[in-house]
């Protein structure tokens, strides 16, 4: 069952959303050579609390307690990242996943950010995946399918030229998610077209992660002795990108950006839905 919420959820929704968008503010700041993921952890953790909301990272997921309230993923790791000791070196790429509860509701959302200077391709994987994921966004209107975003993502990636080195592999196995009374809820969204099926229909009140996640190389993943931490099969590096974004009657609302995803949006030939907080 596909969880659909009020105007009035949305609006609960979108003050989560902003907490977690003022955690990922806080963390791309501060990320720089030197600085080790654990401390990016604590500046996080510090603006969920400060906001009074809660963590939905540090909970349990199908037996596991994940110890921390980000996912940092550096390099060769796709997600799930645990953040710890490990410093940042010039020319890393590492990814930020971080989520939050306020008022029983939950916000999801991912960026990826370059260490200093990085090498080209590096730049265009990030790039490359995070618009993968807007044209995603895009599709997040009142009658769409499910497979209509799956498709945008899949063929927004297909469509860009190869980087200077590798090429562009699209995760297989993870992908979004539904979100709301909690983090992962039905359905799941491919970021890839898979079968026949055109999934649940998009109507007002659907709430998605979306989140595409691309290597420079191969689509396969292997987990980690953490049992958390994946990476890469060849070793490849890879880019992660989200937002928990609505349905509504005017369009998308991108509940984790700042803007409401409008200035994105409006690239893409899109209007945003009015932001319901103001």
């Amino acid at each position: 069952m596909v969880e659909i919420k009020t105007p009035e959820q949305i609006a609960k929704m979108r003050a989560a959303g902003l907490v977690v968008a003022e955690a990922l503010k806080a963390c791309r700041e501060a990320v720089a050579p030197g600085v080790t993921t654990q401390e990016l952890n604590d500046i996080a953790d510090k603006v969920i609390t400060d906001h009074g909301a809660t963590s939905n990272f540090r909970a349990h997921h199908g037996g596991l307690w994940f110890p921390g309230v980000i996912c940092a993923s550096v390099n060769n790791e796709v997600v799930h990242g645990i953040p710890g000791e490990r410093v940042l070196r010039e020319g890393d790429l590492i990814s930020i996943d971080c989520g939050a509860i306020l008022d029983g509701w939950h916000g999801d959302a991912a960026i990826t950010v370059a260490v200093g200077e990085t090498a080209p391709e590096n730049t265009a994987l990030s790039k490359v995946t995070e618009g993968s994921m807007w044209a995603g966004i895009a599709q997040m209107k009142k009658g769409n399918r499910l497979v209509d975003v799956s498709r945008a993502i899949e063929g927004f990636i297909r469509r860009q030229p190869l980087p200077p080195k590798g090429k562009w592999g699209i995760t297989e196995g993870y992908g979004g998610h539904g979100i709301g009374t909690a983090m992962h809820m039905e359905p799941h969204v491919l970021n890839y077209v898979a079968g026949r099926g055109k999934g649940p229909k998009l109507i007002p009140g659907t709430v998605l992660a979306i989140e595409p996640m691309v290597s420079l190389g191969t689509p396969h993943t292997t987990v980690l002795d953490d049992e958390w931490t994946v990476v890469t099969d060849d070793g490849t590096w890879a880019s992660h990108w989200e937002h928990s974004v609505a349905v509504t009657e005017q369009g998308p609302l991108v509940l984790t950006a700042f803007d409401g995803g409008r200035a994105e949006l409006a690239k893409l030939g899109v209007v945003a839905a009015p932001d319901p907080l103001g």
